[in-house]
């Protein structure tokens, strides 16, 4: 068999996640998203009010369709049309509407019909970086970089009706909030300052402007 073993962080055990809950407006919309890292599902378990439980499963994926955007044939621009679709965003500039359309028009991938998603995990931090390269702030390559900052790994998003059942529950594993959110916290404060430091203007930086202007397709080889 072909198991994977997954974990995901809550203030509560759950043994047998439903399939069709959750917000519709999560990063790659509604399922049901993990991580192969154990520690990270402990911290994002916690609140600094509440400790919590990190779900452990084995998943067994053997025939499932996976998108892995992280993975050869997809690019950063392909992870953010997936966001742009999904995520609200607050876009007062006309650049930043009209970048949001391009990107939806010429780099969403075809995900909907997958079983699973793998990809970067668009957290509060991260979300903002995102925005700022949506106004033109901060260079493609500059966004590529921030996503990778805090090493906040990727996740696992089970998307059909077929990956919720072939997920086993193995264990709940206690998160103490006294450990674990300080050790979110810290990692979020981290990506943030080191995001700061280096979000200066890069002169040879290809901005989204430059990306609408010289029409860049999903094939492009710059990508």
């Amino acid at each position: 068999m072909s198991l994977l073993k997954l974990y995901y962080g809550s203030h509560f055990i759950i043994r047998q996640p439903l399939f069709g809950m959750g917000n519709p407006q999560n990063d790659y919309g509604r399922g049901f998203y993990c991580t192969e890292t154990l520690d990270l599902a402990k911290e994002w378990a916690c609140s600094d009010q509440n400790s919590g439980f990190a779900n452990a499963y084995e998943l067994e994926w053997k025939g499932m369709k996976v998108l892995k955007l992280t993975g050869k044939g997809y690019h950063i621009l392909n992870w953010l049309a997936i966001l742009l679709e999904n995520r609200t965003f607050d876009l007062n500039a006309p650049l930043a509407r009209q970048g949001r359309q391009y990107i939806l028009d010429h780099f969403l991938p075809d995900y909907k019909d997958m079983d699973i998603l793998i990809g970067y995990r668009a957290d509060d931090s991260y979300f903002s970086f995102t925005r700022d390269f949506l106004n033109n702030t901060i260079s493609l390559s500059q966004l590529s970089a921030a996503m990778r900052l805090g090493k906040l790994g990727e996740q696992v998003v089970l998307k059909s009706p077929e990956a919720f059942e072939a997920l086993r529950f193995v264990e709940a594993i206690p998160a103490e909030k006294e450990i674990w959110y300080p050790l979110k916290a810290a990692r979020d404060h981290r990506a943030r300052d080191s995001y700061y430091m280096n979000r200066q203007t890069s002169p040879d930086g290809v901005y989204l402007i430059d990306i609408i202007r010289q029409q860049w397709e999903n094939d492009d080889e710059r990508l």
